[in-house]
């Protein structure tokens, strides 16, 4: 806990971040032409690099899971696709050794898995994690306001995964059970609420339903 300011402090030498994320519903796809919206799991290394492995939702009803780098869209999943009713694992792993970032996809429902592994070769790179963001985003190109949400959403199992020190390929993740809001200073409201923010087996899971919310998610114990 960080005294000062209150708030939860991230924990050192994170390696990976992991959810779940169950697709509830369809809630009628409201998006403007040539926009997005984005469902995220998302990890911050020390220097702030972001790492995304998101659920992205078009204005043209082309929804995908997409691999991010550094803001960069890096990999679309083609086997694993978003299905209302599924629950999706979804992993990003720092691998120092192999000097790679680890993407993994896997349906619960199926059990398909898909796995994109990104080299970044000679890249000055710390693989250490340094934050992590849960929770949506508006790409909006025809204005400069956020629109209903597409779909009906459950986060749970929301982790942090540390390298075992004796065996560099192994991840043992631990459960996150803290959130602080993430401001984005503009006063905005969105068309968004979130609910059930509780934990369950240790970790804080929440749901996103359509609402009014000016303030992100609260969680701490």
């Amino acid at each position: 806990m960080d005294k000062r300011q209150g708030n939860p402090l991230f924990p050192g030498g994170v390696a990976a971040i992991s959810d779940i994320i169950k697709i509830v519903a369809d809630m009628g796809n409201h998006i403007p032409d040539k926009s997005w919206m984005l469902y995220l799991l998302e990890l911050f290394n020390i220097r702030n690099n972001p790492i995304e492995l998101n659920l992205i939702c078009q204005f043209d009803n082309q929804d995908y899971f997409e691999a991010i780098f550094q803001g960069v869209n890096r990999y679309r999943f083609k086997k694993v696709l978003p299905v209302v009713g599924h629950s999706y694992l979804r992993m990003i792993m720092m691998y120092k050794k192999n000097r790679l970032i680890r993407y993994s996809l896997t349906d619960q429902i199926n059990g398909d898995t898909e796995i994109f592994d990104f080299p970044l070769d000679k890249m000055n790179f710390d693989y250490v994690g340094g934050n992590q963001f849960t929770g949506i985003e508006w790409w909006n190109k025809t204005g400069n306001f956020p629109y209903s949400i597409r779909y009906n959403i459950e986060v749970s199992q929301l982790m942090f995964g540390f390298l075992d020190k004796t065996d560099p390929e192994s991840i043992t993740f631990v459960p996150h059970n803290s959130l602080i809001p993430n401001n984005d200073n503009s006063g905005a409201a969105y068309p968004v609420s979130f609910q059930n923010i509780m934990l369950k087996d240790g970790c804080v899971c929440y749901s996103v339903e359509p609402g009014n919310c000016s303030n992100g998610i609260h969680y701490n114990i």
